[in-house]
């Protein structure tokens, strides 16, 4: 193909393929016609959803599962505003997400003149919920701006982008073929050895360690298992960081810093290591947590070292190689863990010896959904009280396993995320856990669901014809309850219209039968559980 017949759009898709974009979520309009010339013969697969949210929450979902940036390609106006909630979460959990729309044509930006899709300012709309957005002015802007987000993929905290292409740029044949252009960063490197040797020999001598790990430590699971049994360091995950150790490692303490057992162990700590965590109100379901010993931080971001949580020692860095690094200046024996692994025993019994009605149910139904759920599969989480016990209680068995919205914490999420999710590899089953109230925010994604996978998705609806948290909280506050009791439709019917299996268990062992011919069916499966019938 000569050079000049190649469109800003067509030139963007290809470059997008040499980056290693294999799948993109979207929903073409009249906007975008330029985007989809580039597609067919690209090797992307398109993923057509049936709102610009759900295109959102299938990427992230996807870069969950994943660990590379979910991309999506959206509409001027309406589909940038439709995706900005799924933007927003995936910056609140740091998420890496490429989101690429189209905005009016050059000439207009910024002057009201009435165009179709016309916002004032769309960059804008978008800023405060990406590392960085931008319009591409020129169709050579677009290489240079596509590097400037995989630099933020790969080398600084992960977060979603936003470039903006006008009509016209994405139209105009380029003057010369940049789309083999990749640029790649090197990476995030370590804290300089001073730095290391300081926090190396706080944690030499601490008497009772403890490491907490996020999200940004999900490539240092094997560092973080050597260095919790070297320092016999009782190790606790956000729930981003589910599934860094494996279920019965007798040092996991799991996501438990959100109870009351939790915070007390880590209360004992004389020294804690927080590796790749943002340590929110979020993250631990109180305003502060209460730590008694003093805070060393390994973290890509340098904000969060003098935040909430001010540390002694700041190590920025990435948290494969930093963890790797104290290992080395770490002495190379192991201590006696006995005193650690009973604490951690513990910890595990008081977590549920202290369920209420409530959380016991769902730990009836948690332990069925283990019970049934093939080793590769991960779990996608929607805001809803069976997730908010399962972040805790449900010992995931690798990382990228459980997916769950927590710092915007936006209803919704599950069922796309789930989606998108599917698409990440070849072979991993999924569960969504879904309650009645959010499950209507999303629900037509089945319709994509439906059409595009060939491998079991089991959606587990937990309706208790309630929005039940919300009640429960107006009830705490002595506020009579209002709007907390939606007309919910047939959930059952409505599977059904759009394709799915159903089913609809009235016992436990019921429920345990159809997630086990769930997952051996390839295809969308919606079991729907009544709160009467799990008691």
């Amino acid at each position: 193909m000569h050079n000049s017949s190649l469109t800003g759009g067509q030139a963007l898709v290809r470059l997008l393929a040499n980056y290693g974009v294999d799948t993109v979520f979207g929903i073409p309009g009249v906007h975008t016609l330029e985007l989809y010339r580039g597609l067919p013969g690209s090797g992307i697969r398109h993923v057509l959803t049936r709102h610009e949210q759900g295109a959102g929450f299938m990427a992230d979902g996807y870069a969950r599962v994943s660990g590379k940036p979910g991309v999506c390609f959206v509409i001027t106006g309406p589909g940038v505003t439709n995706a900005a909630t799924a933007i927003g979460q995936a910056y609140a959990d740091s998420i890496p997400m490429l989101v690429i729309s189209s905005v009016n044509h050059t000439a207009s930006l910024g002057k009201g003149w009435g165009c179709l899709h016309e916002t004032q300012d769309q960059r804008a709309m978008t800023a405060p919920i990406t590392a960085f957005s931008a319009v591409a002015l020129s169709a050579e802007d677009l290489p240079g701006l596509i590097a400037r987000a995989y630099a933020v993929f790969d080398s600084e905290r992960p977060r979603p982008v936003h470039i903006s292409v006008p009509l016209d740029v994405l139209a105009a044949p380029v003057a010369r073929d940049w789309s083999n252009e990749v640029v790649r960063r090197p990476g995030r490197g370590v804290p300089a050895s001073s730095v290391l040797d300081q926090a190396a020999g706080k944690l030499a001598g601490a008497r009772r360690p403890m490491i907490i790990a996020g999200g940004g430590a999900l490539a240092a699971g094997q560092e973080l298992q050597q260095l919790s049994t070297r320092l016999a360091a009782p190790l606790f995950t956000s729930v981003a960081g589910k599934g860094l150790l494996p279920p019965d490692a007798p040092l996991n303490a799991g996501s438990s810093l959100c109870v009351e057992p939790g915070w007390q162990l880590i209360a004992e700590a004389d020294v804690i290591l927080a590796v790749g965590t943002e340590m929110a109100d979020t993250d631990f379901w109180r305003e502060r947590l209460q730590l008694n010993g003093e805070l060393l931080r390994v973290d890509i971001d340098p904000r969060k070292f003098n935040d909430f949580y001010p540390c002694a020692v700041a190590l920025q860095g990435d948290a494969r190689q930093t963890v790797a690094a104290l290992l080395e200046r770490l002495p190379q024996t192991s201590r006696d863990a006995g005193a650690a692994m009973g604490a951690v025993a513990s910890l595990r019994q008081a977590v549920k010896a202290s369920h209420g009605p409530l959380q016991a149910i769902h730990q009836a139904i948690l332990d069925r959904v283990a019970a049934e759920l093939p080793a590769n599969a991960f779990i996608s989480t929607d805001m809803t009280q069976l997730a908010y016990t399962g972040n805790y209680v449900y010992a995931s068995r690798a990382p990228r396993s459980w997916l769950h919205p927590t710092g915007y914490g936006t209803l919704g999420y599950g069922l796309p995320a789930g989606i998108g999710g599917m698409f990440a590899t070849d072979d991993r089953p999924g569960l969504v856990l879904v309650g009645d109230g959010g499950f209507l925010y999303t629900a037509q994604e089945l319709a994509t669901a439906v059409e595009e996978l060939e491998r079991p998705l089991v959606v587990l609806l937990w309706n208790n014809d309630a929005l039940g948290q919300i009640r429960d909280d107006m009830l705490g506050l002595d506020i009579e309850p209002i709007g907390v009791l939606p007309r919910n439709p047939d959930f059952i019917g409505l599977a059904r219209a759009f394709g799915c299996s159903v089913a609809q268990p009235h016992s436990l062992d019921d429920l345990q039968r159809e997630l086990r011919s769930g997952f051996a069916r390839n295809g969308v499966t919606l079991i729907e559980l009544k709160h009467a019938c799990a008691r």
